[in-house]
């Protein structure tokens, strides 16, 4: 296809845009990991830009070796693994019910969810509301509270009010009763939304720490994110000061210094859920293709 020079220079602003947009996004990141690849003497002169210049994985040997870190990776992929499924569950069986037509006050009970996103009670409400279920210092505390996100439920309530009605007429002319019809055909219909925020609720789940921070005092129950946090407040907090000097001097018998530890733990927090993404993605495509066929 022949095309003037007036798209030929429009293609390629757009290009040089994406490409900038990439390079900006993306270089923060790829900084945080050549620093954590680099010895801790040489990353002291700075200068680190493209590439490790003294490559070393002794920051990751120091960080894999505490135990702390591993109890809390333990408790992070265990609140992912059960409250992703639980949260994607419920939300897609209250998004099915607030669909149908059918539902005595349907305007009202959504309405009355739809409340929630705007208005809560706050902290310490909160804080007493799950005290009294005896969910604090409860690894329940990490799964209860979000089985339910009410932005995710209208998501998933619109997709389905999408599909044909005549496949719930079909299926109950079949005999089919209500949950035949969600299990059978409504969730392998819903998978592109469901595995959308299924991804979002295991993100959520993973970098979570405000809950472990204010809900749980047991170091067995800390999250990754939490212990992440106090890592790169390690250094930074002056009653810590004794405590991160002798850090330090034993960091120079191991290679490893504050800032490469501090990079170190944040590559071992965040890359776990960045290789989740590409399972996922042929979901996201589906569901951009559903959507252009719909409108």
């Amino acid at each position: 296809m022949v095309r003037d020079k007036k798209d030929v220079l429009f293609m390629t602003f757009v290009y040089a845009f994406i490409v900038a947009v990439f390079i900006i996004t993306f270089y923060p990141f790829w900084n945080v990991f050549i620093i954590s690849l680099n010895s801790a003497e040489d990353t002291l002169r700075g200068n680190l830009y493209l590439w490790p210049r003294e490559f070393s994985l002794a920051s990751y040997a120091q960080i894999l070796s505490d135990s702390e870190i591993w109890t809390a990776i333990r408790v992070t992929v265990l609140r992912t693994i059960i409250g992703t499924p639980l949260a994607v569950l419920t939300i897609s069986m209250l998004a099915y019910s607030l669909s149908k037509k059918e539902l005595v006050a349907g305007r009202f009970w959504t309405l009355y969810f739809v409340f929630t996103m705007y208005f809560g009670g706050g902290l310490i409400p909160y804080y007493m509301v799950l005290k009294s279920y005896n969910l604090i210092d409860n690894f329940m505390v990490f799964v209860v509270p979000g089985l339910m996100n009410v932005f995710y439920m209208i998501i998933v309530r619109t997709f389905i009010q999408g599909l044909p009605q005549e496949l719930d007429e079909s299926a109950k002319m079949d005999g089919a009763n209500y949950m035949h019809i969600f299990f059978r055909i409504i969730l392998p219909l819903t998978t592109p939304v469901l595995a959308t925020i299924g991804l979002f609720t295991a993100i959520g789940h993973w970098n979570s720490w405000f809950d472990s921070y204010v809900f749980t005092y047991k170091p067995e129950l800390k999250t990754l994110q939490a212990v992440l946090v106090k890592i790169l407040n390690q250094y930074q907090t002056g009653s810590m000061v004794s405590e991160a000097q002798q850090m330090a001097n034993s960091a120079k018998r191991l290679a490893v210094s504050p800032d490469t530890i501090r990079m170190a733990a944040t590559m071992v927090a965040t890359l776990p859920i960045i290789m989740v993404y590409p399972f996922l993605q042929r979901y996201f495509v589906k569901g951009m293709t559903l959507g252009a066929v719909k409108s």
